[in-house]
């Protein structure tokens, strides 16, 4: 559940987006704790949260067992890593509409209007916000 500073200065149809768009990316802390726990020696915690990175080292030293005592330990830190990663997206979801979507004043009242918008990801078309380098949605590169 998203705290209403994050939504508080959406309309009700960019609120209606970013929670139609934040249950799509948002994580579950169980599944994460899981993860860690069972498969933590091969790193999926770490790709479940889009952590690669991490996720490819712990494949490489898998064989050594270190991984295995680190994702253990990482078991309790989970829930607050993905609560985390929850607050990121949706300040990144609540940020992109805001920029993307203002409303206007129409004759039938507020009406979106996307013209105000500076670019949109080359690969699945997502308004993104000015400065960022990746796409929240596809993690393409954003070419500035």
């Amino acid at each position: 559940m998203t705290t209403p500073w994050i939504t508080g200065n959406l309309t009700d149809q960019q609120r209606a987006v970013f929670y139609a768009q934040m249950s799509a990316v948002q994580k579950d802390e169980v599944v994460g704790v899981l993860l860690a726990l069972f498969l933590g020696s091969f790193g999926a915690h770490h790709f479940y949260l889009r952590r690669n990175g991490l996720g490819i080292l712990y494949l490489l030293f898998c064989w050594s067992g270190v991984p295995t005592v680190v994702s253990l330990v990482e078991c309790i830190f989970m829930p607050g890593r993905v609560r985390q990663f929850n607050a990121q997206q949706a300040s990144l979801l609540a940020a992109s509409l805001q920029y993307a979507i203002p409303a206007t004043a129409g004759s039938a009242g507020m009406v979106p209007s996307r013209s105000l918008a500076a670019a949109a990801c080359s690969s699945c078309g997502t308004p993104l916000v000015p400065g960022v380098k990746f796409c929240s949605r596809c993690g393409t590169a954003v070419v500035q």
